[in-house]
């Protein structure tokens, strides 16, 4: 048995400062821009095992098991729904169905202001709940360059969309991601979070097109905003808090799409806005993308790009459904205690009243993770699509070889949570972050923004931060759920300044070199809307009647 030490040099600064060195090596080598995301995740890891060893003394075999159970936990199952997803959107890439479903969006309306709404916000979160991980951008900033957006307004205002959605992005793997690190429930999280960013639901849509248009050409077109933000943020909260945190984003984009699409049909502006540039920005004519024609597509060819989403879709709603993971589970399971590790590590004062075993043991639900609902929903399309078996298996090898970085990047990631939370080092931070009292909730929110502006993912940021939430919350008497929520949610405002969506944005309108334009353009958006979560969670955690959103 080992108990965790949370104060190794008897001095509680010297030993935060000691806890926070991964933290800070990861945070800064991807700051530099000079270290590619995976070798420094890898790098922390490693950084992450000798602080363990050497400084809050964990044993050396422990400190080694943690990482590898981590490193487990990462793939599955957060990186297994990664691969399956984009390995679904290379198949219909592959086969022309992408650009059907492309053309098929930007035909429906000639203002540009709305099709703003319905690509980079609705059409977006659908992407970013089937797969998150730069996706939505890289799709949203395409479509937009095609339709002859200037580089500036089709990335800058496609990372200004893609916030309130990404806290149940990737089918909730952020939300997983939280609830493998802090021992909460995902559902009770994911819950939490759909009591937060349905405000901002509301908020997004009017924020991008008064970014794009000013607010005159804002409030020209205001009944369609609303009519975007509240179908989309009605299902947020509903999917959120009374089905499952999975399929939160697919149901509510999909209902926003159709919602402003039938809206359009009965309501148009009085004026057709047919400017491409942003109206606040110089934007020269050697910058804008040509205008290209929207070719209509047949009736067929339009349920043929539909049909691969509408099997995700159903194929999703059975495996999100506790009756069929109940179900599964009874037989498709496999679980391993780690050896001398699971229950082999204390928890102690003040973290605990009285000592606590950590559990350590890795379930293996193959058939019920949502990854292999996604696996089986590509290979249905493929067959649908005309693909032979080995068409698939090639497509699936090189969808490995894409994915490779990123899913090092993820199992890293969760392996420094794992790794921070047994040896008791998020601990240690915790404590030192309680010192701000009153004013955690503003701050701990801001924590969880500075994590997705430095890492590049909310999954990351809530793998990192998500415990460190919990300990600090609990001993400042707040509820864990309403803080390690509020780290996912103040995360997504951080999601349109970090490194790598700004490149994945430059890449996809093809404006290289200009990543600094972008993010001088999407900084002040992203600051104060995370300030503005940081007060919202500061309304819930002291003011009635917002307090009785509050999960305890």
């Amino acid at each position: 048995m080992w108990n965790q030490v949370y104060n190794p040099f008897n001095n509680q600064v010297l030993s935060t400062l000691a806890a926070a060195i991964p933290v800070v090596s990861l945070l800064a080598m991807i700051a530099s821009n000079k270290v590619k995301v995976h070798i420094a995740a890898v790098a922390a890891l490693i950084i992450a095992n000798l602080v363990a060893i050497f400084l809050f003394t964990m044993p050396a075999g422990m400190s080694i098991r943690a990482s590898i159970l981590g490193i487990v936990t990462g793939f599955f199952p957060i990186g297994w729904i990664v691969l399956n997803v984009i390995f679904l959107y290379r198949l219909t890439v592959e086969k022309g169905l992408f650009e059907t479903l492309q053309n098929l969006i930007g035909g429906v309306t000639q203002d540009r202001r709305l099709q703003l709404l319905l690509i980079a916000f609705s059409f977006g979160a659908f992407f970013e709940g089937a797969s998150g991980f730069g996706t939505p951008v890289a799709v949203t900033g395409a479509i937009l360059i095609g339709l002859g957006f200037s580089p500036l307004a089709a990335s800058g205002l496609s990372l200004i969309a893609n916030t309130a959605p990404v806290a149940f992005g990737a089918l909730g793997t952020p939300i997983q991601g939280l609830a493998s690190v802090t021992g909460l429930p995902a559902f009770e999280l994911g819950a939490m979070v759909g009591r937060q960013l349905p405000l901002f639901s509301l908020i997004v849509p009017f924020w991008v097109v008064w970014a794009f248009a000013g607010f005159k050409g804002m409030k020209e077109v205001w009944p369609a905003i609303l009519v975007t933000g509240i179908s989309f943020a009605v299902p947020q909260f509903v999917v959120s808090n009374f089905i499952n945190p999975w399929i939160v984003d697919i149901a509510a984009s999909l209902i926003s799409m159709a919602a402003l699409i039938g809206f359009l049909k009965i309501w148009q502006p009085k004026k057709i806005w047919t400017s491409a540039a942003l109206r606040q920005a110089d934007i020269s004519a050697e910058n804008m993308a040509p205008v290209k024609p929207v070719t209509k597509p047949a009736t067929a060819d339009v349920w043929k790009a539909l049909t691969p989403w509408i099997i995700v879709c159903i194929i999703l709603l059975i495996w999100g459904t506790d009756a069929f993971k109940n179900s599964v589970n009874s037989w498709a399971i496999w679980k391993y205690a780690v050896p001398d590790l699971d229950k082999m590590i204390m928890k102690v004062a003040p973290i605990v009243a009285k000592p606590t075993p950590e559990g350590a043991v890795f379930a293996f639900t193959w058939l019920s993770y949502t990854g292999t609902g996604m696996l089986i929903a590509a290979i249905i399309s493929g067959f649908i699509m005309g693909y032979g078996p080995f068409g698939l298996i090639k497509q699936y090898a090189n969808t490995l070889r894409i994915c490779a970085y990123s899913l090092i990047t993820i199992s890293a990631m969760l392996a420094i949570g794992t790794l921070t939370r047994l040896s008791g080092i998020d601990a240690t931070l915790g404590l030192a972050f309680a010192a701000t009292g009153f004013l955690y909730p503003f701050f701990g929110t801001l924590l969880g923004w500075l994590g997705v502006a430095l890492t590049g993912s909310d999954t990351a940021s809530n793998v990192l931060f998500g415990n460190l939430q919990r300990i600090t919350s609990e001993q400042l008497g707040l509820s864990p759920i309403l803080m390690s929520a509020a780290n996912s949610s103040g995360g997504v405002m951080g999601k349109m300044i970090d490194a790598q969506s700004i490149v994945v944005a430059s890449t996809a309108t093809n404006w290289y070199g200009h990543e600094g334009t972008i993010l001088r353009f999407v900084f002040k958006h992203s600051i104060t809307l995370a300030c503005l979560v940081g007060l919202l969670v500061m309304l819930q955690a002291y003011v009635y009647p917002f307090t009785l959103m509050v999960i305890k």
